[in-house]
């Protein structure tokens, strides 16, 4: 059997290089130095860099740091702009760069919200720890609730876990979305405990045969509309006996668009017991896009539903 050409080049190695083990694929890392540095090759997918990188650091990298090390927190934001969260962060920031323990900062716009990524070089890892506790403190502060994560975790995981310390359910409507939120909801390990189902309800006969949204409502509103949305949650909540509901009406594109409702335009509503939000909002950017920033809309407005409501009914 002769071996492909592709597969003879993958497994050449340079001369001098060490030969870095891949548990996760066929790929193997390499490892080679060259007077006072070094050089890493990894795969690239992430599942099989991450773990490799780790064990590079713990095995050959952090014996020769001389104790020094990288600390990091990560926080995370949505429902800002980026010119905004900076404006707000610079100032904190750009004073803990002259601090004991430096931190530098640098904010980065990433799908459907802003990272701040936070980095102390110290030796001491309690000292960098508290140092950047500190720093992570004081933007929350100025930033309030449109930090919604600094543990790294996504916001489908803070939601389900506000929802499971409430003892709540979830039902979701959803149209242009397609069952995305739905989707990024059950993509969190354990999410049974909490959603309980969800509905694509894409053309207006499904709202009405299905949902039960009053045909009349969607005649005079438009099925893109904040009434409609409002009726979607209601429904949806309704008919699961969920404690929240969920309901998502737009226009993703590149199609259907009109000069009163363009292309981007997002009727979302959240309803529970005893309150409700609906808000229409108008996104950028093409169809994929439109619908992952719906979702991640969606996502935030129960979160803060259900970090600044009072009570929330059983």
């Amino acid at each position: 059997m002769t071996m492909p050409e592709i597969n003879r080049r993958q497994a050449m190695v340079p001369r001098g290089a060490t030969l870095l083990d891949n548990p996760n694929g066929t790929a193997p890392g390499l490892w080679l130095e060259h007077g006072r540095s070094s050089v890493l090759l990894l795969p690239g997918p992430p599942r099989e860099m991450t773990p490799m990188l780790d064990l590079v650091i713990g095995e050959r990298l952090a014996p020769g740091s001389r104790g020094a090390g990288l600390f990091r927190r990560v926080l995370k934001i949505t429902g800002r702009a980026e010119s905004d969260v900076d404006q707000h962060a610079q100032p904190i920031y750009a004073r803990w760069t002259s601090q004991a323990i430096p931190i530098s900062t640098t904010i980065l716009a990433v799908l459907g919200q802003i990272e701040l990524h936070l980095t102390a070089r110290a030796t001491d890892r309690a000292a960098a720890e508290a140092a950047l506790e500190a720093a992570v403190g004081e933007l929350r502060a100025a930033l309030g609730d449109a930090v919604y994560s600094v543990d790294g975790r996504p916001l489908e995981a803070i939601v389900g876990d506000l929802l499971r310390s409430k003892t709540l359910t979830i039902a979701v409507a959803e149209s242009c979305t397609g069952g995305l939120l739905a989707s990024r909801l059950t993509d969190v390990p354990g999410s049974s405990d909490y959603v309980d189902r969800g509905a694509v309800c894409y053309s207006n006969r499904s709202k009405t045969d299905w949902l039960g949204v009053p045909a009349a409502l969607i005649a005079e509103h438009g099925a893109v509309s904040e009434a409609v949305a409002e009726a979607m949650a209601a429904r949806i909540r309704s008919l699961a006996g969920a404690n929240v509901g969920v309901g998502l009406t737009g226009i993703a594109g590149p199609g259907g668009g009109t000069p009163q409702k363009p292309v981007g335009t997002v009727a979302i509503a959240v309803k529970t017991d005893d309150d409700a939000r609906v808000r229409t909002f108008q996104f950028m950017g093409g169809r994929d896009l439109v619908k992952f920033q719906a979702s991640q809309t969606a996502l935030n407005m129960v979160r803060l539903l259900l970090t600044t409501a009072n009570r929330i009914a059983d």
